[in-house]
């Protein structure tokens, strides 16, 4: 069954099997692989999804509509999602369920602060996680009726979407200046890393994020992560 079939089923009532139908999830995540994940995730619970990949593109389909769950990465090429968090946990009406999003070990402590539901950690595989994380915040009135028996499928995005993300880390890099651009850089392309299990380059994006961290030279390092970033586009492959 292809997207189109399971949306036009959409204003069903949830199963057991599309526990999410009727729900429209807004997606924050400047991760074409990370993207693709939820898109996966999404398909096989029934759920819609709309994609947005900085703050300034969320502001804006917020302004249009108002999603059932907002999904949020909390490391974005224009700021910080906990400050989308936060203006969506303070608004009125606000999201019915908001979660944020991130590969950094601080950032369930970050988004819990500023106003998030819940929490998911980077890499997202498991289909009944994603399903828990969201079916446990709904109302009442939005829970399946009976016993909802979740499956342990595990989501596998195409390596396409992977290098899409190199080809934006070769682009930033490119342009990159020692300040925020290279904080930047560094944990998004750590995220990535360690979603395809890359640790090559997530030690190097470790690295630069340390000296970066620490006021240590970044020069060597940063040519270093640029040159794994170009070795991963002529290869095609994640590793």
């Amino acid at each position: 069954m292809d997207d189109s079939e399971l949306f036009a089923a959409a204003h069903r009532l949830p199963t057991t099997k599309r526990p999410l139908l009727g729900l429209t999830i807004l997606v924050v995540e400047d991760s074409r692989y990370a993207c693709e994940a939820m898109r996966l995730l999404c398909l096989r619970s029934g759920a819609r999804i709309r994609r947005a990949d900085c703050l300034k593109s969320a502001h804006r389909h917020l302004k249009v509509y108002r999603p059932s769950v907002v999904i949020a990465d909390l490391g974005l090429p224009d700021g910080s999602g906990a400050d989308l968090i936060q203006s969506m946990a303070e608004a009125s009406p606000r999201v019915g369920v908001i979660l944020g999003i991130s590969g950094d070990e601080a950032g369930e402590a970050m988004a819990m602060a500023a106003g998030a539901d819940g929490f998911l950690a980077k890499p997202i595989t498991s289909l009944a996680a994603f399903q828990s994380a969201i079916l446990s915040r709904l109302p009442a009135e939005r829970q399946l009726s009976g016993p909802n028996e979740l499956t342990d499928e595990v989501i596998e995005p195409d390596l396409l979407a992977f290098q899409d993300d190199m080809s934006h880390a070769a682009e930033v890099l490119n342009e990159a200046e020692e300040g925020q651009t290279l904080d930047y850089v560094a944990q998004f392309l750590g995220g990535v890393a360690r979603s395809v299990g890359d640790s090559h380059l997530a030690g190097a994006a470790a690295e630069l994020a340390d000296a970066r961290n620490t006021g240590r030279p970044v020069a060597a390092v940063a040519a270093r992560v640029a040159g794994l970033v170009q070795e991963r586009l002529k290869q095609k492959v994640a590793i």
